[in-house]
């Protein structure tokens, strides 16, 4: 038996700024690389940005500075709000539980309602500067590691606005291997401004400003696809936009108090409910199913919410079931006032909606008869090596805070020999692997009927679950896993058209990966390395020494069971597949997808770029 080591000096007590540097994912969620929206060197710009929003919100400051080094991750914010009270400056940035907005006086419909976003920050930060300036007086403070080393109070020689500037940089130590990528961080920005109308914020010298908010939204990520004119609602608490395109599913920004929350919740909710319920209203001779109302709908919601209350500290989604009745009344009776108010319209948005009807009773039939082909031949996909556990996103683990089966994952692989390989070496328990037939079709300009005719994909949709809603999808990851050649690189084309077309909302929630697989193994007797590029190559030979065994892998099939082993473990490389800020993705998918071949190699050529050097 194991000899008992549970003790009184077992039970340790931690101050503030080593909790959040131990558990930084309670205060500022995944440390993540980088390459996702919501990983936490993100929420820690957030966290800074979202008081300087709250000043402007309370009428304080119309313009934030914000410079942000890409290469380090530094960050610095100045806005020309009301300043931080000078005598509190150092505990509003460290003493956790402690800020201006517990008191509904300053500042009315606030995110920040916690006193825990900078502190934080401030934590997780190899050097924190903040410093604020009121009515030409100035206080100051230095931090390391969340520590206070220097403080500082005085008047100004030299005017300066008023408002609060922060400086800080990410800690290495405690938030490793991260990049910070511009994408991510100038649709942050633009999401503020359309949120925030009559905001201005300066991107290291880039002026992003929105004067028509929610509108401009829209337009953008719309363009020339909206069928009919936006819908747009305004008072003095809620705002609502919304039309349809003939892209596939739904898509919605929501916000809170002038925050984007990414994950909805209530008011996004709310609304998909009022909506239903307005257009049922409207005509009572017609019923309208609500996935036939929302299919192709692209629309935008903010509220604005005294205490609102979020799922974590990082705010993504709203979570008040107490206050979801009176939105749905509140948001139908204006929805109802503005379809009666543009008729012309609302005609073209019930036309809509009646031919996705139609569609989906076509598709329905076609459903039927694929379900009932596929159980005559089998009860089972036979391309499917399936895992014990499932990704359940109704059930949540309270020790992890995630849902049940978030670390499972299913392999997407190419033919039987590297799949069969894979499947041997899998983690049985939460590793999937579906067997692609080779190159799967080419989805770009086909109907969703494609998903049910065609045998490999309609398999595909039936192990993923995401047939009647993405709620059910049983895997926490999906991996492309493709040899790393022209084929395999092909492969991840056509699943990845695949997906952003049908199912882009998974791509948006940081489901879909590839595999990065390595191109050399270099081992001696006693150790050995994969190697992802030449440059590991090189560094792995010099700590194996001269005459050390160098493997190239041409493709998985190649690779052994124990050697599949070592990279599909804990140091598996994944690549996320992501959407960039690119309003235009449609159009995207259609130039390098689309049957366009002459277009698309003539702007080959154009691009290529030679270097002479190669042929001295």
């Amino acid at each position: 038996m194991a000899k008992e080591s549970y003790g009184a000096e077992s039970i340790k007590t931690l101050d503030p700024v080593t909790h959040i540097r131990t558990r930084p994912g309670m205060y500022v969620g995944e440390p993540g690389t980088g390459a996702m929206y919501h990983d936490c060197i993100y929420i820690l710009m957030k966290e800074v940005i979202d008081n300087s929003i709250d000043e402007f919100v309370m009428g304080a400051g119309k313009k934030i500075d914000v410079t942000v080094d890409y290469a380090t991750g530094e960050v610095s914010v100045r806005d020309y709000g009301r300043g931080i009270p000078l005598e509190k400056v150092v505990d509003c940035v460290s003493q956790m539980n402690t800020g201006g907005k517990f008191d509904n006086e300053n500042f009315q419909f606030s995110a920040g309602m916690n006193g825990v976003g900078t502190k934080a920050v401030n934590a997780l930060s190899e050097f924190f500067e903040v410093r604020s300036v009121r009515e030409d007086e100035f206080s100051e403070a230095y931090f390391e590691e969340g520590r206070l080393k220097s403080r500082k109070r005085g008047k100004l020689k030299v005017h300066e606005p008023n408002g609060t500037f922060i400086r800080y940089k990410p800690d290495a130590k405690v938030l490793k291997h991260f990049k910070v990528r511009e994408d991510h961080v100038l649709r942050r920005m633009k999401m503020y401004c359309y949120v925030n109308a009559g905001l201005t914020i300066n991107l290291n010298g880039q002026r992003i400003v929105s004067d028509k908010g929610l509108a401009d939204l829209i337009a953008d990520e719309a363009q020339f696809d909206k069928l009919y004119s936006p819908f747009h609602i305004k008072t003095k608490t809620l705002e609502i936009i919304f039309t349809h395109t003939n892209r596939f599913g739904e898509e919605y920004y929501t916000f809170v108090n002038g925050q984007y929350t990414t994950d909805g919740g209530t008011h996004l909710t709310a609304f998909k409910e009022a909506l239903t319920k307005a257009l049922n209203d409207f005509d009572p001779k017609k019923k309208f199913d609500g996935d036939d109302i929302r299919d192709g709908l692209i629309g935008a919601v903010s509220v604005r919410i005294m205490n609102p209350v979020f799922e974590g500290q990082t705010k993504i989604k709203l979570v008040m079931n107490d206050l979801r009745t009176e939105l749905v009344q509140q948001m139908k009776k204006e929805i109802e006032t503005e379809l009666h108010r543009s008729p012309g319209e609302t005609q073209r948005l019930i036309a809509k909606i009646e031919e996705t009807g139609k569609i989906r009773s076509q598709l329905n039939t076609i459903k039927r008869e694929a379900r009932e082909k596929s159980q005559a031949i089998s009860v089972r996909v036979p391309q499917l090596k399936d895992c014990k556990n499932h990704l359940k996103l109704d059930k949540i683990n309270k020790k992890t805070g995630k849902p049940e089966g978030a670390d499972t994952m299913i392999f997407l692989t190419e033919g039987l020999s590297a799949g069969g390989t894979l499947g041997a070496a899998r983690d049985a328990m939460n590793q999937a692997v579906f067997f692609l037939r080779g190159k799967p079709l080419n989805t770009c300009s086909l109907n969703k009927d494609v998903l049910y005719r065609n045998e490999e994909f309609f398999n595909l949709i039936k192990t993923l679950d995401v047939d009647e809603s993405l709620d059910h999808l049983r895997y926490g990851k999906i991996i492309f896993a493709t040899d790393a050649d022209v084929d395999g690189l092909h492969i991840r084309m056509l699943l990845t058209t695949f997906f952003m077309r049908f199912y882009r909302q998974l791509v948006l929630d940081g489901r879909v990966f590839i595999l990065e697989t390595p191109l050399f193994r270099v081992r001696n007797k006693k150790e050995h390395y994969f190697c992802y590029s030449d440059e590991e190559r090189e560094a792995a030979i010099k700590k194996c020494g001269k005459g050390c065994e160098i493997t190239r892998f041409k493709g998985l099939g190649e690779i052994d069971r124990e050697d599949f082993k070592g990279f599909i473990g804990e140091d598996m490389r994944l690549t996320p597949v992501t959407c960039a800020d690119d309003s235009d993705v449609e159009k995207t998918i259609k130039f390098y997808m689309g049957s366009n071949t002459p277009e698309r190699k003539d702007y080959i050529m154009e691009s290529l770029v030679c270097d002479d050097s190669a042929w001295e």
